[in-house]
């Protein structure tokens, strides 16, 4: 590190702080030259994300269009902006896991509905209306059909699981009675 008085390459570390929410480090330095103080940044260079558009242009990723889509969509709901944040946090970090850097707006958006679909039913609705372009009524009523059979479905399997855990607990206890 090069101190921006004397570009003197020596410098100690007085003080280290995280930043950001942990996604930097704010280090306090000082020139071992000529004793002038100053700050560093640290942080994790994350390799940029391509996203493709539908009309097949690319633009870079921007978390903060993402986040207003969310937030747009989240309006008058219960959900916070804390909790949207998250929902970025999370598709950001699951896009810089992925070996690809190169998404579909389609991928992204999927799992935008992802995330949506357990947190609000209306923030889901809204997303999709919107991203999935709908035309009409009838792409409500589809979408509000699939989501009720989806619900159903989770609903049958968390009975069918109370009614596993009842029947093994039932066995348990016929084991312990004979």
């Amino acid at each position: 590190m090069h101190c921006p008085n004397c570009q003197h390459t020596e410098s100690r570390v007085l003080e280290s702080r995280s930043t950001e929410s942990g996604q930097s480090i704010r280090r306090r330095r000082e020139c071992l030259n000529c004793k002038q103080r100053f700050t560093t940044y640290e942080r994790i260079e994350l390799v940029p994300i391509t996203v493709i558009k539908r009309d097949g242009s690319r633009e870079s990723f921007d978390r903060a269009k993402l986040l207003r889509g969310i937030l747009r969509a989240c309006e008058k709901t219960k959900i916070a902006y804390q909790k949207a944040e998250a929902i970025v946090d999370n598709i950001e970090a699951k896009l810089q896991q992925n070996s690809g850097k190169e998404f579909s707006s389609s991928e992204i958006g999927e799992l935008v509905l992802q995330n949506l679909r357990y947190e609000n039913e209306v923030a889901y609705i809204r997303f999709a209306s919107v991203y999935r372009k709908f035309q009409g009524i009838r792409d409500f009523v589809e979408t509000l059909n699939h989501l009720q059979n989806e619900n159903s479905t989770d609903s049958d399997l968390q009975a069918w699981g109370e009614t596993q855990n009842s029947n093994s607990s039932t066995a348990a206890t016929a084991d312990c009675v004979s």
